[in-house]
């Protein structure tokens, strides 16, 4: 109702004010990559996924440049091999005190230091191989590098800290993570290669140092969105909580290692070796493209997954009979897009069994149970390509996915 009011002789009618409209809502973001929108939507997300990305690179770029550099400048593969072996060994070792320090005293605190004494070992490593120091120096210098943290388990554990209550945005975060690894490992290797050959054959190691030091760096210094550290004593092992799990991530490692050495052993028997390396970034194209999809539908369970895996890894075994390459490279494309989901659902297992404040730990023990499994995959295929051929190789990794799906039934029925 209008109001009325005399200004001198003349009667004015005063409209009521307007009611004051509501704040329109945000409109919701749509499409395939909404929720990836989203997620990066959060404050400081941005900042450690690129310092994230910038320190994992090089966990593809380290053993390939020590590789090329060692048998460059020594002449000797075997030396080479057996250095990196070493490191892996030692990373075994020392990975998971790491992550329990991270878990207890913060990933600032000790990821950094911890950093700078693997970076210089990869220094030490150049300058032993340079002046030809003795050999045993080689293998000091390089285990140093175990010191690396897992920069993979403690993004996962800032995205499990952010995401609290969220399981949906949770497994799109899960699934990025997976996918990131994928293209680490895939761009890694063709890096290091390209610089040793190219530029020096340092060059790999020292760029990878670079990487790991810079993307640490950054990552650290987003404290805004680091994990509190829990006070008072720890509940709960870890490795107890997840000792029904290992021996499922023990054995898909095995695909992994025995697929990659299947692959190239049988690539070379036809001839083809030059194209061993486009046909595994292409293996690993398809898990990370997977990966990314995966996070945008719902997720399924972990031995729905495995099976899925299984029946994959089936195809390159078929595939190597044929003796041709595409029927090949579209196999193992669709074996890598298989493998994404998997390890997602799998480390949300992880997530889930781990003990509170001690995820870190828990995540790198499921890494090295999976570096256990490549290093036991890759030397049983190259057992096996030297007795039975390349082509028979195949039927490791289908066998050890196959065992993968037994061993979830398991610690399903023992739940």
């Amino acid at each position: 109702m209008p109001l009325m009011a005399v200004t001198g002789n003349t009667l004015v009618l005063a409209a009521p004010p307007a009611p004051a409209r509501a704040p329109r809502a945000p409109r919701a973001s749509r499409g395939p990559l909404a929720p990836y929108r989203r997620l990066f939507a959060l404050p400081g997300t941005r900042r450690f996924t690129a310092g994230n990305l910038l320190a994992r690179l090089p966990m593809g770029m380290f053993g390939v440049s020590a590789v090329m550099m060692i048998a460059g400048q020594r002449g000797s593969y075997a030396l080479a091999g057996a250095v990196t072996a070493t490191g892996l060994a030692a990373t075994a070792l020392v990975a998971p005190w790491t992550a329990r320090l991270i878990d207890r005293h913060g990933q600032a605190r000790i990821a950094v230091p911890a950093t700078v004494i693997a970076v210089l070992g990869s220094l030490s490593l150049i300058v032993c191989v340079r002046t030809e120091a003795p050999a045993w120096t080689l293998f000091a210098s390089y285990a140093a590098t175990a010191t690396t943290p897992n920069i993979g388990g403690m993004s996962r554990a800032r995205w499990t800290h952010l995401l609290q209550g969220s399981p949906g945005a949770h497994h799109t975060a899960m699934s990025f993570e997976q996918a990131a690894d994928e293209l680490c490992y895939m761009l890694g290797p063709v890096l290091a290669a390209f610089l040793c050959s190219v530029v020096l054959p340092e060059a790999g190691t020292l760029a990878a140092a670079a990487l790991l030091l810079t993307g640490m760096l950054v990552f650290t210094s987003c404290r805004a969105t680091q994990p509190p550290v829990t006070a008072g004593p720890r509940q709960g092992s870890p490795l107890r909580a997840l000792a029904p799990l290992l021996p499922l991530f023990l054995a898909t490692g095995v695909v992994f290692g025995s697929m990659e050495i299947a692959s190239i052993a049988h690539l070379d028997a036809l001839g083809l070796g030059a194209a061993s390396g486009p046909v595994l970034a292409l293996q690993a194209a398809g898990s990370c493209a997977a990966g990314l999809l995966y996070g945008t539908l719902r997720p399924r369970g972990l031995r729905t997954c495995l099976i899925a895996m299984a029946a994959a890894m089936a195809l390159p075994w078929a595939a190597a009979a044929t003796g041709s390459l595409l029927p090949l490279a579209l196999a193992l494309l669709l074996a890598g897009m298989a493998t994404a989901p998997t390890m997602v659902t799998a480390m949300s297992r992880v997530h889930a069994r781990t003990p509170q404040g001690r995820l870190n730990e828990g995540m790198t023990l499921a890494v090295t149970a999976i570096l256990a499994g490549i290093s036991l995959g890759a030397a049983t295929a190259g057992t096996l390509i030297d007795h039975l051929g390349p082509a028979t190789a195949y039927a490791l990794p289908a066998a050890a996915a196959l065992a993968a799906v037994l061993l979830a039934s398991a610690v399903r029925r023992s739940r």
